[in-house]
């Protein structure tokens, strides 16, 4: 799973709340109920059909703990044929029938595996050099729509950026220039991390009980059109990379600590195998498809993970007593550099934006680059790195921001619960289950 700025909840539309409601069901554990065979059987299918879709498309499975003697191996099937294969499973998925009165857990794997197979579909048919739109694209990998904003929105933050940082000129140039003081030298950038990641596991562990055999390796590496990764092992273990080539500023390791690992990915994964996979037996959760609606529930879920693990002006606290430090900054200045970043977030919007225009053909890539340094306040060397996310990751970007949308009716339900998050994952579900059946169409902040 990988990483992007920090979103914003908008428009919400009904699918995301049910794949979060098997984050949550997994999250909090459910009664074991009998197994539906035939769901069983399709799930297996599903769970092949997506690693044979592998053979064609390097990105697409990003993790895989299932049965080894699943894996595919010799020439790769058809894409014409594995499309066939996709289509026929989703209607004998169509076919299975339900009673009334059936576990809400396995009512929701069955719309689950729904739209995780008609994201397949889409992938094959891109595959196949069929061409979306972007918001067709995202509408049919991940069942969502970024909503579209303005240049005079982002203008908007970016004044009252301009307000707020010193000296004269354009604001990309003077947020630029703030930006230096806060890079963490390489020398010490993995002391760093290693402090975060054990801040981000320390909250995590005390409000939630994990398997004592959870693990993760931490590795750096160069070369990549992503700031950081998570690559789950299954075993409860993750390989977690986090991409050198550019300037790291000290919050990012905040960031990409909870992100990807504590409460984020890691977590996320450690809950699904241990809940799902072994604990009931539903191998669908054993392969995961890049592309599809598990991405947005994913990375919303990991970005709602920082607040989790660090609410209020807790993060400011320990990064100016813990992480500044050890990266030799000034202490004193963390306040400044937070009440900055707190606007720079709210310009999130803005890569999606850039990557609309750009993957419909509206721009090219310098031109793209450049709005991001003007909309988004990305240097030119991360701009530049993210048009290349952008040509390789298309409409994943969405999810980022989109896939946090329930943020304010999560923090609301967590300060009634003092903190608690098992509690707090309870109370998510049962608001989950009622905006079901609604659409919210207003835009709140985080």
């Amino acid at each position: 799973m990988l990483i992007a700025p920090i979103g914003r909840f908008a428009r919400a539309r009904r699918v995301l709340f049910v794949p979060l409601n098997f984050v949550i069901l997994a999250a909090t554990g459910c009664a074991v109920a009998p197994p539906v065979p035939n769901m069983n059987d399709i799930a297996e299918r599903y769970v092949k059909i997506v690693l044979l879709a592998g053979q064609h498309d390097a990105d697409f499975v990003d993790a895989y703990y299932g049965d080894p003697a699943w894996k595919p191996a010799g020439a790769a099937m058809p894409l014409d044929d594995l499309a066939t294969r996709a289509r026929a499973l989703r209607a004998e998925l169509a076919q299975v029938t339900l009673p009334a009165d059936t576990e809400e857990a396995v009512q929701l794997r069955r719309t689950y595996l729904d739209r995780q197979i008609g994201a397949v579909e889409t992938r094959l048919a891109m595959l196949k050099g069929q061409k979306f739109s972007f918001d067709d694209e995202s509408r049919r990998l991940y069942d969502a729509e970024a909503p579209r904003k303005s240049e005079d929105e982002f203008r908007t933050v970016i004044g009252e950026l301009g307000r707020l940082l010193p000296g004269r000129g354009p604001v990309e140039h003077r947020y630029a220039e703030f930006r230096k003081a806060f890079v963490v030298p390489p020398a010490k950038l993995d002391a760093v991390f290693r402090a975060a990641i054990a801040g981000c596991r320390a909250r995590t562990v005390a409000r939630m009980a994990l398997p004592p055999e959870e693990m993760f390796q931490l590795e750096y590496v160069t070369g990549k059109s992503w700031s950081a990764y998570n690559w789950y092992k299954g075993g409860f273990t993750s390989v977690i990379q986090v991409n050198t080539d550019l300037p790291i500023t000290i919050d990012r390791a905040i960031d990409l600590a909870c992100h990807e690992g504590y409460p984020g990915h890691h977590v996320y994964n450690v809950l699904l195998e241990h809940t799902l996979v072994k604990g009931r037996g539903w191998v669908e959760f054993s392969v995961y498809p890049l592309f599809s609606p598990q991405s947005l529930v994913a990375e919303g879920t990991a970005n709602f993970g920082i607040d989790i693990a660090f609410p209020g002006d807790e993060r400011t606290l320990f990064e100016r007593e813990t992480l500044y430090p050890l990266a030799g900054l000034d202490p004193t200045s963390a306040s400044s550099w937070a009440a900055v970043q707190h606007l720079t977030d709210q310009l999130n919007y803005a890569g999606n934006e850039a990557a609309r225009r750009y993957l419909n053909g509206e721009t090219d890539r310098a031109a793209a680059a450049a709005w991001l340094e003007a909309f988004a306040m990305m240097p030119a060397d991360r701009a530049l790195q993210r048009t290349r996310f952008f040509d390789q990751y298309r409409s994943y970007v969405i999810n980022y921001n989109l896939g946090a949308r329930p943020r304010p009716a999560v923090r609301r339900i967590a300060r009634r619960h003092a903190g608690q998050v098992d509690r707090a994952l309870a109370g998510i579900r049962e608001a989950a289950g009622v905006a079901e059946t609604i659409e919210v169409d207003q835009e709140h902040s985080p």
